[in-house]
């Protein structure tokens, strides 16, 4: 299977180019102005960047262009952003839904009889549920609308968060949480790619930075208040507010979205053909899992680490943390308009010497900056992986994002179990140490893959995939 560049990344008229122009709007772009800016079709540029692919393959399995018009198009650009506002939405609510017990553990574990590792259970499972359906679903949609397939994953999410908060034991708990973990998996799989189906294309780095900045601002404001409700009104009232959210979340889905029909139906073999068959997939699916694992290796452990190497006082811990969630909502809109590539190796290297310095310097005044450099890094990371995997599969998104989704989950659990064996086997700076050697390696995998692999702009060319 070919790649070829990503529609939301044509050059845009120099009065709008904004931050996506320039040397770091990538090598995809280039290939592309040979075709009509600001057109509404994809065929153009998909038949003449074909060349310009990583595939391994020669196989001219791409398959036939659909034409669209984004929302935003028509003469009346608000109806695209509303639903993009509206995607967004959707994300906060099921990120806040699947955090949530990070800060009703004992209480939760308190009320049905459990120990809090038990109640542990409430995050651990539905990430790992993500991680199994977000190909799952992303195949089992079919033909579907998939405005239809997002509604009725955020009302699955609703019912999974209203029998929780009337659950009479923690299986019943479980089971609901479960759930979340399905709506999670396909509704990020599925709402990543549509930007380029709802804005008009010089647009679409702004509006998948709005779609992904959900995921950030759910850590910052999501979460705490749900532990915040639970604090006043008990957990149960905390799992019915989420749930209660949900339903505004599937009201603007409702009226906000557009009709989306399938533009192609994907198959099981396809996911392992595309991994074999793009190089571009292959490498994203890489960086995602050395970065996540190297970031939850290290965050999972962050309040000993701030605590026993650069002693910041406990009392101080909750407000720096909540700074982090502020670095990192801006980190996520910086890094949405600019060039996938780029980015991901400029984040990653960052990431390498932070987690490498709050490891072995003190001081709470060094430990509180590297904590905000951070978070300003990290918060480039989903919206940059969401683009690198359109970009790499522009004919493909959903199939590509549920594979990026679907590795994203599986790192958050593997990157927490090395860190844990680092920090029980080792000393606490031995999980940031262990965080940054995987940064490193992703910024590797980044210049090998993406960066190494640009041509020469002289060339006039502006493709990968023919030069060693």
């Amino acid at each position: 299977m070919t790649s070829a560049a990503a529609p939301g990344n044509r050059p845009a008229p120099p009065p709008e180019s904004g931050p996506t122009g320039g040397p770091g709007s990538g090598p995809e772009s280039e290939s592309e102005s040979e075709s009509e800016p600001g057109s509404g079709s994809e065929s153009g540029s998909e038949s003449e960047s074909e060349s310009g692919s990583w595939s391994d393959t020669g196989a001219e399995s791409v398959s036939p262009p659909v034409a669209r018009s984004a929302p935003g198009s028509d003469g009346a650009p608000w109806r695209g952003w509303a639903a993009v506002c509206a995607v967004s939405l959707g994300i906060f609510c099921l990120i806040t839904s699947e955090l949530l017990p990070v800060g009703l553990l004992t209480p939760v574990g308190a009320a049905l009889g459990v120990s809090d590792g038990t109640a542990g259970l409430m995050v651990t499972a539905p990430g790992l549920v993500a991680g199994f359906c977000a190909p799952l679903v992303t195949v089992g949609a079919g033909r579907l609308d998939r405005r239809l397939v997002l509604c009725v994953l955020i009302a699955l999410m609703v019912a999974a968060n209203l029998a929780a908060a009337l659950a009479p034991n923690f299986a019943v708990v479980l089971a609901a949480r479960l759930l979340v973990g399905v709506s999670v998996g396909g509704f990020w799989a599925v709402a990543g790619g549509l930007a380029v189906r709802l804005v008009p294309e010089r647009h679409v780095g702004r509006a998948t930075a709005l779609v992904f900045g959900g995921v950030p601002t759910a850590s910052v404001l999501g979460v705490p208040a749900g532990t915040l409700l639970g604090e006043l009104g008990g957990w149960r009232t905390a799992f019915a507010a989420v749930g209660g959210l949900g339903l505004v979340t599937l009201t603007a889905l409702l009226v906000l979205l557009p009709p989306l029909p399938a533009t192609r139906h994907i198959t099981f073999p396809e996911l392992p053909a595309l991994l074999r068959e793009n190089r571009a997939v292959r490498a994203g699916v890489i960086v995602t899992f050395l970065v996540v694992t190297g970031q939850f290796a290290a965050y999972t452990f962050v309040r000993p680490i701030l605590q026993e190497v650069s002693g910041v006082d406990a009392r101080h811990i909750s407000t720096l943390l909540l700074g982090y969630g502020v670095a990192g909502v801006a980190g996520n809109f910086l890094a949405g308009p600019r060039d996938a590539y780029r980015t991901l190796l400029v984040v990653s290297s960052a990431l390498t010497v932070v987690l490498a310095s709050i490891a072995v310097l003190p001081g709470p005044a060094v430990g509180t900056v590297l904590l905000l450099a951070w978070g300003l890094a990290y918060g480039g990371v989903s919206v940059s992986v969401q683009g690198w995997m359109i970009k790499a599969a522009p004919e493909a998104p959903e199939a590509a994002s549920s594979l990026m989704v679907a590795m994203f989950n599986f790192a958050i659990a593997a990157g927490a179990l090395c860190g844990g064996l680092a920090v029980d086997g080792l000393s606490e700076p031995a999980a940031p140490l262990g965080g940054a050697a995987l940064m490193l390696a992703a910024a590797t995998t980044v210049w090998v893959t993406a960066i190494r692999r640009t041509p020469d702009r002289s060339d006039g060319q502006g493709r990968i995939g023919h030069r060693a």
